[in-house]
């Protein structure tokens, strides 16, 4: 059998983990996860662009690669927690005018969270006195709701997933003892799937009825089954994906023999998503005889066909610094992010025709977080955090697909030392999350398609754990 050396082996696991993307709750604001590493939970991935000593500096700052020595893998996961509930306060059905369609409100929805594991992988190589090389798998965005198919905001969403993987390739150099710079391509998949409930009932006589008048709605009826598939309705699924590329940059300089000051920008990516819409039970009406022309018409409502978006994820700048003694370090960020490129979330059919816009509005945020680490002995550091994240959603366009505000970590860690080649970081972290209110119209804005008023508001608590193994060669 061939021989494979030890760093080969690692660079095959690594590679492995991209060939699967993992969804994620939403965690810091919007759908970005900082989680990128498991060893900087424990200070609230504060300061991580200056203070990171492993291998996921390619993601952080690829500039920090010059401060791992030799070869090294780094393997973490990051088990995400949330429980997100709706508290309604006047929530209507979906309405034609003033006319409500006869399908129940339902109910809150359960808890659109659950549990689910975020992973991720790097390999550094020194390949020379000043330069390293560095490949990274992670997952920079992520969203995962589901609410219950009985939610009275069903016509609205009831699953909302995305999910990214992101190939980071990375070149770092040294320029001097006190300053080095990195830089990485960006080459990433994202996945979508959205699903929402449509009341085919109502909007078919509906829509028969304000085109043509009470005679064809009469018609229109009848094929439905008469007053009972006033109710009819079933759910409509987007799935599609797509792979982009982009790019991230870095640099670190020391200051004295005990800070650092440290810079990481990485760019937009422009994601041009194709798939397919699929209405499930979706009523067939006839298409010849004296109503043949609105049957049509409505079969071509709510038939199954290809459909395109487009999303330009945001770009990110983080600036940091870092003070450490022999048994302690102290560390700092800023970090903005910015979301003012996602504005709405318009999906449109391969001819053109618009299948549903949602507007988002998303604001520019910042993010501010605070890390101390102290070496209790040889072997074991403790690590402390807390961050203060703002959300991109404003009130009146919050969705129950990303039902996300504000909020405040508060984080604990440890690292324990295996020799002097290897170290295993754990961590928890708690998120304060400030409840959400919800105040949204009966009718999408690009289709005047009617999904009922959701009034009430959300609560969120979200538990974060972290494990990681770290070995150089």
């Amino acid at each position: 059998m061939p021989h494979h050396s030890a760093l080969e082996r690692t660079a095959a696991i690594v590679l492995g983990a991209a060939c699967v993307a993992y969804p994620a709750p939403l965690l810091a604001s919007g759908f970005q996860l900082v989680e990128q590493n498991a060893s900087g939970l424990g200070n609230a991935f504060a300061g991580q662009a200056a203070s990171v000593k492993d291998a996921s500096a390619i993601s952080f700052n690829p500039a920090n690669l010059t401060r791992v020595p030799g070869k090294q893998f780094v393997l973490g996961v990051d088990p995400i927690g949330v429980k997100t509930t709706f508290a309604d306060s006047g929530s209507t059905r979906p309405s034609l005018g003033a006319t409500p369609i006869p399908v129940p409100l339902g109910g809150t929805g359960g808890d659109a969270g659950g549990w689910i594991p975020v992973p991720n992988g790097y390999l550094s190589w020194q390949a020379g006195s000043n330069a390293w090389l560095g490949l990274g798998v992670s997952v920079p965005f992520g969203l995962e709701t589901e609410w219950s198919n009985d939610f009275m905001g069903r016509f609205k969403a009831v699953q909302s997933k995305v999910e990214t993987v992101n190939l980071n390739p990375t070149l770092a150099y040294k320029v001097s003892d006190n300053f080095s710079i990195g830089a990485g391509a960006s080459y990433q998949r994202l996945k979508a799937t959205l699903s929402q409930n449509v009341p085919y009932g109502g909007l078919a006589y509906g829509g028969a009825l304000q085109a043509a008048g009470p005679a064809a709605a009469a018609g229109i009826l009848a094929q439905l089954g008469g007053a009972a598939g006033l109710a009819k309705e079933g759910t409509s699924t987007v799935e599609g994906d797509t792979w982009s590329w982009g790019w991230n940059v870095g640099a670190t300089l020391k200051l004295g023999e005990q800070g650092r000051l440290a810079g990481s920008y990485r760019s937009k990516i422009k994601h041009d998503v194709e798939g397919d819409v699929t209405f499930a039970d979706a009523p067939a009406f006839a298409t010849s005889g004296p109503l043949g022309a609105l049957g049509t018409a409505l079969n071509a409502r709510f038939a199954s066909g290809p459909v395109s978006t487009h999303i330009e994820l945001p770009e990110i700048a983080s600036i940091a610094a870092s003070y450490e003694t022999k048994k302690a370090e102290v560390m700092a960020d800023w970090t903005w992010t910015g979301w003012t490129s996602i504005q709405d979330l318009a999906i449109v059919r391969s001819g053109g025709s618009a299948l549903s816009s949602v507007p988002l509005k998303f604001q520019d945020t910042w993010r501010v977080g605070l890390g101390f680490s102290y070496l209790m002995n040889e072997s074991w550091t403790l690590r402390l955090g807390t961050a203060y994240d703002k959300s991109p959603v404003q009130d009146q366009f919050r969705t129950p697909r990303l039902p996300d505000d504000d909020r405040v970590w508060a984080a604990i860690g440890f690292q324990y030392e295996i020799g002097e080649s290897g170290a295993i970081d754990l961590g928890y972290a708690h998120l304060f999350i400030k409840d959400a209110s919800s105040n949204l119209p009966n009718q999408d804005s690009a289709t005047s398609t009617p999904s009922g008023t959701l009034v009430g508001g959300y609560n969120a608590t979200v538990n974060i754990l972290s494990v990681q193994f770290r070995k150089s060669f």
